[in-house]
């Protein structure tokens, strides 16, 4: 991807972060494909040395727009539950239509966008004058889709936009949905993507985003007085399950005899739904977990999960940290929600990640 390089001057740092950072968690894409997905994964990254998570800086957005790297960023500061931006993600046949036809919706209400394309389809964009509640934004933008006919992914609806933030907030901890920063390169497509509307060039690109208005706080309250996330939207209630856990030096812990929905085989490794990511209402396709078939101890959520956020929704939490079973993944404590810098201390990953 070397003749996909170019040279970013610190101003277009500058402009970037102040448009899209709003958190300092961030994700990492996977320069190499998964050998037996073919998908190029997000990850958190950590200190090589201490295991803390890594918090965004300027040299991180750099190497970003260089394409050195290739981040993910997610909308909800938990300091504050705002946003500072929203992106509306479509992938599927005629999302480009459909974010077209929204992008209209938002210009009738004076509401400016910004449509980047990607491998499958465009992210629209919203900018804020200032951090608004997410709860506010996905009430607007939600609700604009619904009025035009516009599906919402939402269960095992294969086909839908997606409105990034996905949380109304965030609890103690989590992360939320992060996705692809824009004007970087796809590792996937192999492949960057430009905002239409300017040439393309950092610089070019970054002037237009500068210079787009952004919705403020006094619009987001007009456009959605009277207005609630449809019932249809809400995340579905938690379910109680009975607290089982073996007793200490009884069998090692493993994840099969403890989980009921439905496996399929993918290469070496079975897949299904993650029961931690359940409880958040995510991955209702049903393949974030991956347990190895060769030996069932070993498990990943891709989504992020830790293993003792994976137990506890179990039913199953760890009784003494030391016991900890054979896993293919650095077992992490949960982490507070953040304040100030946002530097995440050996948390959990995000909950999901668009390209």
């Amino acid at each position: 991807m070397s003749n996909l390089r170019l040279k970013a001057p610190s101003i277009v740092e500058a402009d970037y972060f102040r448009l899209f950072i709003n958190r300092r968690a961030y994700t990492l894409q996977s320069n190499k494909p998964h050998r037996e997905s073919g998908q190029h994964y997000y990850y958190r990254p950590t200190d090589n040395k201490t295991g803390e998570g890594l918090g965004l800086t300027f040299d991180t957005v750099r190497r970003h727009l260089e394409g050195e790297i290739t981040i993910g960023l997610y909308a909800i500061n938990p300091a504050t539950q705002c946003s500072k931006w929203v992106a509306i993600d479509g992938d599927y046949p005629d999302a480009l239509r459909d974010l077209a036809s929204i992008r209209s919706q938002l210009k009738h209400d004076h509401v400016e966008s910004a449509l980047e394309k990607s491998r499958r389809g465009g992210h629209l964009w919203l900018f804020l004058a200032e951090p608004l509640a997410a709860r506010d934004c996905r009430i607007y933008v939600n609700d604009v889709a619904l009025r035009l006919g516009i599906p919402i992914k939402q269960g095992k609806q294969l086909e839908g936009i997606e409105v990034f933030p996905k949380q109304d907030f965030l609890r103690p901890g989590r992360y939320g949905n992060a996705i692809r920063g824009p004007l970087g390169i796809h590792r996937g497509a192999a492949q960057r993507f430009w905002f239409d509307g300017a040439s393309e060039g950092l610089e070019t690109q970054l002037h237009y985003l500068n210079y787009l208005p952004k919705m403020t706080g006094e619009q987001l309250a007009r456009l959605i007085a009277g207005k609630t996330i449809p019932r249809q939207l809400l995340p579905p209630e938690p379910q109680a399950k009975p607290v089982m856990w073996r007793p200490t030096g009884g069998p090692e812990f493993r994840i099969l005899d403890h989980i009921s929905t439905k496996l399929r085989t993918v290469g070496h490794n079975n897949v299904t739904r993650c029961p931690s990511c359940a409880e958040e209402g995510h991955d209702r396709s049903g393949d974030n977990l991956s347990i190895s078939v060769e030996d069932p101890r070993k498990y990943i959520c891709w989504a992020g999960c830790t293993s003792d956020m994976i137990r506890s929704a179990l039913g199953c939490p760890r009784v003494h940290a030391q016991n900890k079973e054979a896993s293919n993944v650095e077992i992490w404590p949960d982490s507070n929600g953040l304040t100030g810098g946002e530097i995440p201390r050996r948390g959990t990953q995000s909950d999901g990640l668009r390209g």
